[in-house]
């Protein structure tokens, strides 16, 4: 049994990553709610200097001593309120996946097989059907939305169409990579 867990998992994970190429290259999920900002070198070098280096930094932002003091966090909001706000990856090495993409799809890949193979092992759990298993792998997928991508939207103000997309993204293909996963488990199995 484990070996065909481990098997389905990495079908599984095959046709997740597949489907990521095709929702990323092919169709506009991938890159919803995304937009390609204008004066870019300008707004990159201004960066720099409101950093301590590698990190994710919101703006505006206060200081970590004040967190914990009530009138100065209530300072803060008030000052904040109407104020652009912005929630950003700053890489002051660049972006390695601008020279290359192979070590980031290889990683992609990686974590894809690995929850997979984590799916396989939930939808080997029971004697179930071929429908329930593909259902379980999309509920897998609307979970991790759930868990991750909606508390983005909701704290980080991450926009609503780029949360859709994740949405989009991860149900569609789990229920495609659950498919897959289901046919390998369901192979001899009695009826």
């Amino acid at each position: 049994m484990t070996m065909r867990i481990l098997i389905a998992g990495i079908i599984g994970g095959l046709v997740m990553f597949m489907w990521g190429a095709v929702s990323h290259m092919m169709l506009p999920i991938g890159e919803m709610g995304m937009n390609v900002p204008a004066e870019q070198a300008s707004a990159i070098a201004a960066l720099g200097p409101t950093t301590q280096g590698a990190g994710v930094y919101m703006y505006p932002s206060p200081p970590k001593e004040d967190w914990q003091d009530e009138a100065k966090m209530k300072a803060f909001a008030e000052s904040a309120k109407g104020q652009p706000y912005a929630f950003v990856i700053y890489q002051p090495g660049g972006n390695p996946v601008n020279e290359s993409m192979t070590p980031a799809l290889i990683k992609q890949f990686g974590s894809d097989t690995l929850a997979a193979i984590i799916a396989a092992w939930v939808l080997a759990l029971g004697a179930f059907g071929f429908g329930k298993r593909v259902l379980i792998a999309g509920t897998l997928g609307l979970f991790a939305w759930l868990a991750i991508s909606v508390p983005y939207w909701n704290w980080y103000q991450f926009p609503m169409d780029f949360t859709i997309g994740n949405l989009l993204e991860q149900v569609i293909g789990w229920l495609l990579s659950g498919s897959a996963m289901a046919w390998w488990l369901g192979r001899g199995e009695r009826r």
